[in-house]
């Protein structure tokens, strides 16, 4: 257990951000689910509308310090080329 006030305000504060944090990550998955979804389902439509939703959001959990900025490239990239690949 914390012993001063800076420890068990630093404690505090770890716990408000771990559920700030936990709460983007889901939100992230989510929406990559949205998009793995639909390109199992075959629509090319839907899967291009859930990567313009998903795409910002990974990018905003990397600028947040959520994944690293990398893994939310290559996530992005992945995605994408597959959606591509589907449209065509």
């Amino acid at each position: 257990m914390a012993n001063t006030k800076s420890a068990q305000k630093a404690v505090r504060k770890i716990a408000r951000r771990t559920a700030v944090n936990k709460m983007r990550r889901s939100e992230m998955r989510t929406y990559v689910r949205k998009v793995e979804a639909a390109l199992e389902s075959k629509d090319a439509g839907a899967a291009a509308e859930a990567m313009k939703s998903a795409e910002p959001l990974l990018a905003r959990a990397a600028q947040k310090g959520i994944v690293h900025k990398n893994a939310a490239s290559r996530k992005i990239s992945r995605l994408t080329k597959r959606v591509k690949a589907l449209a065509s």
